[in-house]
């Protein structure tokens, strides 16, 4: 867990490098960018865990509350993703009033949205179950949070498996016209690799720990989501350099174009700004 963790640190660095400095953002990149860093601070956490785990004289020294940031975290890469996806769908369908009504601002007011709600909700979890104070936990508060946490968790894998059916099928379609666009195939594979390594854990945290009490499935789950967190900087650069001739590329070119859509800027360039006119009135 610690070298895959730590692997998946460096990567996911290197992405908020890329995004934050090198590379100009388009809303998708924003999504990115804030996904690669719950990424980045949760396998922080894990680390720390993972440190708690093998040196046990450390456990009095580390903060009790890594596990609410690794709630925290874990939660809001699930969100992230969800709204990625959401918004890809809200392209696919509606193109025109994408392209022509969308705010510039939408994905950053999502994200930070998203970081202060899930900040605020973690904290008040982490205050319900113990996890932030020393003195004993009011059982009734932190199993209406514990609640909560599981009809969301419901409702976001709900809406990650009816986005990527629509992206599946618009992909199909699509690939049999004008080729494959990398960004489709970024999202559905970012997904795919949730829905395997990912969600896991969130299922044993909120719902089987209440009937199994194993340590070994937890470390299992865990070593799983660390795997997520960790390949996903590698699905962005593999799609990337997919069928390219060059061999060396610098990797901000690569990033860029994975999170290109190539699909939607040739539509773009293909309907004149009359044929646009018409189609909004």
């Amino acid at each position: 867990m610690l070298a895959i963790s730590f692997c998946g640190l460096v990567a996911n660095a290197l992405v908020l490098w890329l995004l934050g400095l090198c590379i100009k953002r388009n809303p998708f990149s924003v999504y990115i960018l804030n996904l690669a860093g719950a990424d980045f601070f949760y396998l922080c956490c894990q680390i720390v865990r993972s440190i708690i785990l093998i040196c046990d004289d450390f456990w009095d020294k580390i903060p009790s509350f890594i596990i609410t940031l690794m709630f925290f975290f874990y939660n809001l890469g699930l969100s992230l993703l969800a709204a990625m996806s959401i918004e890809r769908c809200l392209s696919m369908l509606f193109p025109i009033w994408y392209r022509c009504r969308r705010s510039k601002h939408t994905s950053a007011t999502v994200c930070v949205l998203l970081w202060t709600l899930y900040l605020l909700g973690n904290l008040l979890d982490g205050y319900a179950c113990g996890f932030l104070v020393s003195y004993p936990s009011s059982a009734m508060s932190c199993l209406a949070w514990d609640f909560f946490f599981v009809a969301l968790l419901l409702f976001l894998v709900c809406l990650l498996c009816l986005s990527s059916l629509m992206l599946i099928l618009k992909f199909q379609c699509h690939s049999q016209r004008k080729g494959s666009s990398r960004l489709y195939l970024l999202i559905l594979f970012t997904i795919l690799m949730f829905l395997i390594c990912g969600l896991p854990l969130g299922i044993y945290w909120f719902l089987l720990c209440w009937f199994i009490d194993s340590g070994c499935a937890l470390f299992v789950f865990q070593l799983l989501s660390c795997v997520n967190s960790s390949t996903n900087p590698l699905i962005y650069f593999f799609l990337g350099s997919f069928r390219q001739k060059r061999r060396r590329e610098p990797l901000r070119v690569v990033l860029q174009r994975a999170l290109k859509d190539e699909a939607e800027m040739g539509e773009s360039k293909e309907m004149s700004p009359s044929e646009t006119m018409d189609m909004l009135a």
